[in-house]
């Protein structure tokens, strides 16, 4: 057992010699680091997946057709996030090259020019949301085909447009977080994140219901108190970097807020290569979600309970992989690509430890989980339970090729190769993952567990192929 922790804490067998540029940290020291960059990120994350759920939870309470209104809109609305979320990566990736070039003050320009332009752009997107809410949910699957199909488009059409209004608040707020997870400042994150999330169950608990003499809105208070939410967590995070105490990171009015033309070309570079790898990602999404809507409002109401977990597994790799983007762009910064791939195979190791666990407690409480989405009297409940339960065990499998597909694409993104990961996720999940969901429902007529285990399948292909990337090192070189 002693020679098995020793060979645990090796970090020499991590790093191939030709790899190695100098001395590498005990490896005690060097799980510590990673652990307490990733664990706040981990945290933040499902706790915002579990808010983001009991904000479900409370919808599902009005039955399957407001559980399944919320649902319609989520891919669309990811569609429209995708551009800031590219450009988050772009942020994340420079402002922690500068970090570790010593560079303060032009990480600190790189983040005023990222505010400017993902206000002006979240400007533009949220006009175009706005206008264009029916014909998305209708393109999301939404139809008039039969009464209940009908309330869902409405009530769909209605939180669409409450949750896009506060599309530039929340767009800036995440280019702010993301700047301070590149410079390692993940504890701020994840109470920004929390603050603001708890703020959302709260208005969520007054709007939905019409508790506390407030009114009954349903779905529409679900949408107010999401947009209440995220104003909270854009002043919190404003104040933070306005203070700049202890964030590495800060702005001032009496900053130059001028365009920089070769900040911002670096932004749009990494972010550009991001913008493929999202729009593809959420096209994907989205097609699958369109698929799976042909299965019936039941069915897709257990499926949007398995899309709720499945949400929540992610983060705990995303929060994960936040530990290795920072420290591969921060190393790379500093010369040190070596300690680079250290931490990116430390925080693999994390993740992989974190999958094992995840996917038991999902499989011992899959039936509770399920059942916490629906009022068991319901129409239908018992349907929706039984199949959101067999969704959660396909969820649980897939858990170790998730979380390392995940993680190692974060460590690729830190590096600027962002082009690699986008053309994988292109072809995965825009392609492979559609194909797949539209066998399964209209060719096999599979019920919704294996169609979602055919759907799934294609992280498999993602985690070997970002592994092999990883492996060589070709990443090593990229300049940011």
């Amino acid at each position: 057992m002693e020679n098995q922790i020793k060979s645990f804490f090796n970090m020499e067998r991590l790093v191939p010699e030709k790899h190695r540029v100098g001395a590498l940290p005990d490896g005690r020291e060097a799980s510590r680091t990673v652990v307490n960059l990733a664990v706040p990120s981990i945290i933040e994350m499902v706790m915002m997946s579990l808010i983001g759920g009991i904000d479900t939870i409370m919808v599902g309470r009005l039955g399957a057709t407001a559980l399944a209104a919320v649902a319609l809109p989520m891919q669309p609305r990811m569609i429209m996030m995708s551009l800031f979320f590219a450009l988050n990566v772009g942020i994340t990736a420079i402002v922690a090259r500068r970090k570790g070039e010593g560079r303060r003050d032009e990480a600190n320009l790189t983040l005023r020019n990222a505010i400017m332009i993902v206000f002006a752009l979240s400007l533009v997107v949220m006009a175009l949301g706005i206008i264009f809410a029916e014909p998305l949910m209708r393109l999301a699957g939404g139809n008039t085909r039969t009464p209940e199909d009908a309330e869902v488009l409405s009530l769909s059409v209605t939180y669409f447009d409450f949750i896009t209004y506060s599309l530039p608040i929340g767009a800036v707020s995440m280019c702010i977080n993301a700047a301070l997870r590149g410079v390692g400042n993940t504890k701020i994150t994840m109470q920004v994140n929390i603050i603001s999330n708890l703020v959302n169950v709260v208005f969520n608990y007054l709007l939905i219901g019409g508790n506390l003499g407030f009114p009954r809105l349903g779905v529409a208070g679900a949408a107010i108190a999401s947009s209440i939410g995220i104003l909270a967590g854009a002043i919190i995070s404003f104040v933070v970097v306005m203070k700049g105490s202890n964030t590495y990171l800060h702005l001032s009015r009496k900053d130059s807020w001028r365009v920089d033309i070769k900040t911002m070309k670096g932004i749009l570079k990494i972010g550009g290569n991001a913008m493929i790898e999202q729009l593809s990602m959420r096209f994907g999404f989205f097609l699958y979600s369109r698929i799976l809507y042909g299965l019936g409002v039941v069915m897709f109401a257990a499926h949007n309970i398995g899309m709720q977990f499945l949400g929540v597994t992610f983060n705990f790799a995303n929060g994960t992989a936040v530990a290795g983007t920072s420290l591969t762009g921060q190393n790379l910064g500093a010369k040190r690509p070596d300690l680079a791939m250290m931490y990116g195979k430390l925080t693999l190791r994390l993740a992989l430890m974190i999958s094992v666990v995840v996917g038991a407690i999902i499989v011992l409480f899959r039936y509770p989980f399920a059942n916490m989405f629906i009022e068991s009297n319901a129409q239908h409940a018992d349907i929706v339970i039984q199949n959101a339960a067999e969704t959660l065990l396909v969820i649980a499998l897939m858990q170790p090729f998730q979380m390392s597909s995940v993680v190692i694409a974060g460590c690729l993104r830190g590096a600027g190769d962002n082009l690699y990961v986008a053309a994988v996720m292109a072809v995965a999940v825009s392609v492979i993952r559609p194909i797949m969901g539209y066998l399964a429902v209209y060719v096999f007529s599979f019920d919704l567990a294996l169609t979602w285990i055919f759907g799934l399948s294609e992280m498999v292909l993602r985690m070997v192929l970002f592994l092999r990337r990883f492996q060589s090192g070709k990443w090593m070189t990229i300049k940011v």
